[in-house]
């Protein structure tokens, strides 16, 4: 006669088990239908000459004229012979030619449109939750956190950090693009529709943060010789397949990334004595992974 093993409900509790609860560990479980792989022609890559490796993210759902002229400026090799020239504590970093004269490469347009906001038909929205200072709504739509504003029917990117603006002279003036600027402080959300926002920097932040401050005004260096100069610039589609990099973000209007939202505003680790109850929105940083082939 055979004998039914009896396993105590209690043991089956125990052995079970426990969901993800923190944000790391809900990014981990996050199931491969939650990533979205970025394309290579939306990936900009770039070198420095004393080491230092960054990549951006371009964003042409937001800006495509401008993620058009970096593509272009990308292609003609135009920042091959560029420097960082200047690095504002708590604030940004910039890169690009300051005030050459070096022509631009016929398929720049030279006067881009305001791309400062775009209109929210064809956006999926995914509501932050929570308040936000500098918008009517905060969400993210396609991998990206936005203000957004029904009434207008208008959503922007915003300035979070490692983000990635266009500098530029006064209105009307909205920059070509071949002078750009990465956000490596606190959010200057202050900047939102006033700038056209491009990208976001995915990997080697590192690069640009730790570099030394100007002493002038505004974090410009004083002297060229200061200047980090750049090796290169090229889109991830220019590099060979074998040695151009891979990103993947979380799809932001998946069931992962809803559950790590609601985790990044009531942490549950241990650490945490008092959950907080609501998330900023740069707080709440989309994430992202090299893909696990990588």
């Amino acid at each position: 006669m055979r004998r039914l093993l009896l396993i105590p409900a209690l043991a089956l509790i125990a052995a079970a088990p426990k969901p993800p609860v923190t944000p790391s560990e809900i990014i981990a479980a996050a199931p491969e239908s939650a990533w979205q792989t970025i394309p290579a022609d939306d990936l900009l890559v770039m070198n420095l000459k004393k080491g230092g490796r960054i990549v951006i993210q371009l964003a042409p759902g937001f800006a495509p004229v401008h993620v058009a002229n970096i593509r272009a400026l990308a292609k003609a090799q135009w920042w091959d012979k560029a420097a960082i020239y200047r690095v504002q504590d708590n604030y940004v970093v910039q890169w690009g030619k300051n005030e050459s004269t070096d022509p631009l490469p016929a398929a720049v347009v030279a006067k881009p449109p305001a791309e400062y906001a775009r209109p929210t038909e064809g956006l999926a929205i995914h509501p932050l939750g929570y308040p936000d200072a500098y918008a009517p709504g905060a969400g993210f739509a396609g991998g990206w956190p936005i203000g957004y504003d029904s009434k207008s029917g208008t959503a922007n990117l915003v300035h979070c950090y490692g983000y990635v603006g266009v500098g530029r002279d006064l209105d009307p003036d909205t920059g070509t693009g071949g002078e750009l600027y990465a956000v490596i402080g606190h959010a200057p959300r202050h900047l939102d529709r006033n700038i056209a926002v491009v990208g976001r920097v995915i990997s080697g932040i590192e690069a640009m943060s730790s570099l030394p401050r100007g002493t002038e005004a505004l974090g410009f260096y004083k002297e060229r010789t200061q200047d980090v100069p750049i090796a290169s610039v090229r889109l991830a589609s220019d590099i060979p397949a074998g040695e151009r990099p891979s990103f993947q973000y979380m799809d932001t209007n998946s069931a992962a990334f809803a559950d790590y939202v609601r985790a990044r505003a009531n942490r549950k680790d241990d650490f945490f004595i008092r959950p907080a109850g609501g998330v900023d929105l740069c707080n709440a940083s989309v994430p992202i992974r090299r893909p696990p082939a990588d």
